[in-house]
């Protein structure tokens, strides 16, 4: 009873539409009431049990290191380098708008950066070379949803902190998922593009952009590489990322100033201070519902009703799209994933797979109204209307769901290499 109490008092909070920290505070505060010793000063403890974690300093490395490279030049060397690749291709600036978002994920771990980064680059030149509005924000947008799937991400750590995961083994999951989103937008957009004039290999220009481009490109080898070889965990990997961009940015692009450094450092602080209460109060909730056992029991109410794991997982995929369209990737991994991820154990699904199947979901959830973030930064970042990036993301929303499938039909697409490794 507790604990279809405590499920009523979820979604009363969200369709109240209360802040997150809000609702995660009257959940915490109701689990330490009701199965807890009643004494809510144990939170302040479990917030800091929670968060003192060495690990859960790769977020703001990397959120900082996404905005030196933003600022700097490293995405448009990258776009530079795959434009001059695909340009043989009929509409291979389309493919190469796709092309760089997934290299430029390989590095940043968070779509907004990556759509940002290869947008402000990629969207002129289009628009330029004839392409047609409509679909070029629709490729800079799902292209850009990239940057939390393919390794490192963000929201992969997170996942991996609320639910004692392994990082490397969920970045690992991500390459064949993040692959398989980028085959398949990428043959959408040669599709859709096939008519607009390639032009022959420029070797000149593709010798050119690699000149300018490889220390740029070398980024993703030394990061992923130094991972999956050992040689620094994901922490350190935050840290390598970040002095390889300022290394790179300001003393061999000489496109970000020293001086400017102070602001990049304020923006990132900016968004890690309202991460970082929510992300505490989660991880004291995730404490205390597994001291409690309050997990065992919203198990076993769940079990009371529903018996096939097929069914359960259609009814928690149907949940994360509509959680999706509500709220950002970060807050729903933080609220739903210590509640779900125990709940398909128990269904018999691995805990990496599951991780992979959310954030997929919740990937979508950048595409659709009336929160999703890529459509609400490129309204801004392109001055174009709300309902015609809504119209230009339904295409690329519906590739996405068949990839989501595809996944959940057959999870080796995600466990492949993790077995490989292990």
């Amino acid at each position: 009873m507790s604990a279809a109490l405590l499920i009523a008092l979820l979604a009363a909070l969200f369709l109240l539409r209360q802040p997150l920290l809000i609702i995660l505070l009257s959940i915490t505060a109701y689990v330490h009431l009701v199965w807890g010793q009643g004494d809510l000063t144990y939170i302040i403890d479990d917030m800091w049990r929670g968060i003192d974690k060495e690990v859960i300093l790769a977020i703001p490395l990397f959120i900082l290191c996404g905005n030196v490279m933003t600022r700097g030049s490293i995405a448009e060397r990258i776009v530079n380098i795959l434009t001059a690749l695909t340009a043989p291709i009929p509409g291979g600036l389309a493919v190469a708008c796709i092309f760089s978002c997934a290299a430029f994920a390989s590095i940043s771990g968070s779509s907004i950066v990556t759509m940002l980064a290869v947008g402000s680059v990629l969207y002129p030149g289009m628009i330029k070379a004839g392409y047609d509005n409509r679909f070029a924000l629709g490729a800079i947008m799902s292209g850009g949803t990239l940057g939390i799937i393919i390794p490192p991400s963000i929201p992969m750590i997170i996942y991996a902190f609320v639910t004692e995961s392994s990082i490397p083994d969920l970045f690992l999951a991500g390459v064949g998922p993040g692959l398989l989103l980028t085959a398949a937008l990428s043959t959408y957009s040669w599709f859709m593009n096939r008519r607009m004039p390639a032009r022959p290999l420029d070797v000149r220009e593709l010798r050119a952009a690699l000149r300018r481009g490889i220390w740029a490109m070398l980024m993703p080898v030394i990061l992923l590489g130094g991972i999956y070889t050992g040689w620094f965990t994901p922490t350190e990997s935050a840290a390598v990322a970040l002095g390889y961009s300022i290394l790179v940015e300001v003393f061999i692009h000489r496109e970000l100033k020293l001086k400017d450094f102070y602001v990049v450092v304020v923006d990132a602080s900016k968004l890690g201070g309202s991460l970082f209460p929510v992300l505490a109060v989660a991880l004291s909730l995730n404490l205390i519902l597994v001291e409690n056992r309050v997990v065992q029991d919203l198990v076993r109410i769940m079990q009371e009703w529903i018996a096939s794991p097929a069914a359960f997982m259609v009814l928690v995929n149907l949940l994360l799209l509509v959680v999706g369209c509500l709220m950002d990737i970060n807050s729903a991994i933080l609220v739903l994933a210590p509640l779900l991820a125990p709940l398909a154990a128990a269904y018999g699904y691995d805990k990496i797979v599951f991780g992979l199947i959310m954030i997929l979901n919740l990937e979508i959830g950048f595409l659709t109204p009336p929160v999703g973030l890529n459509l609400i930064v490129a309204m801004t970042a392109f001055k174009q209307p709300f309902g015609l990036l809504c119209r230009a993301a339904l295409p690329f929303i519906a590739i996405m769901l068949v990839c989501l499938v595809l996944v959940i039909w057959q999870p080796i697409i995600a466990m492949y290499l993790v077995r490989g490794t292990g």
